[in-house]
C-alpha cells in the first residue's frame, strides 16, 4: 500500500525559510568571490572620486552582465550576486504562488500572480526612476 504524505503549512515555511536562507548565502559568497576577483584586477589602480563619469559604466543591463560573468570580471561577478539577492524574494513570492497552488487556494494565487507581475513590471519598465 502506498503512502501520501500532505503537505502541511509548516513544511511549506520551512521550505521558503530555506530558500530564502540559501539564497542569501549563495548571494553573499558570489559578491565575495566578485569582490575579490575585482581587487586582484584593479589593486594597482587610483579612483577620482571627485568625478562620476556615466559613460564609463559598462553593466547597465541583466543580459551585459550575464555576458561579463562568463569572462570572470570581477564587477559583473558583484552585480550578479547582487541580483541574485534581489531574485531572492521573488523566487521567495513564486514560491508562495505555487503553494498556494497545491493547496486549492486560488483567490491567494491571483493575488500572488498579481504581485508578481507588478515586481516583473517595475524591474523590467524602470518605474523605479
Amino acid at each position: 500500500m502506498e503512502q501520501t504524505k500532505n503537505v502541511t503549512d509548516k513544511d511549506i515555511q520551512s521550505l521558503v525559510g530555506n530558500l530564502l536562507r540559501a539564497g542569501v548565502y549563495i548571494s553573499m559568497a558570489i559578491v565575495v568571490i566578485g569582490g575579490i576577483i575585482y581587487l586582484f584586477d584593479h589593486s594597482s589602480e587610483t579612483v577620482d572620486y571627485k568625478v562620476f563619469d556615466i559613460n564609463k559604466v559598462s553593466l547597465k543591463t541583466i543580459t551585459s552582465i550575464f555576458s561579463e560573468v562568463l569572462t570572470f570580471k570581477g564587477v559583473a561577478i558583484v552585480q550578479f550576486g547582487l541580483l541574485m539577492l534581489i531574485f531572492t524574494p521573488i523566487a521567495r513570492v513564486l514560491m508562495a504562488v505555487v503553494s498556494f497552488f497545491i493547496e486549492k487556494d486560488y483567490l491567494y494565487v491571483a493575488i500572488g500572480l498579481l504581485v508578481l507581475a507588478i515586481i516583473m513590471a517595475s524591474l523590467s519598465g524602470g518605474f523605479a526612476h
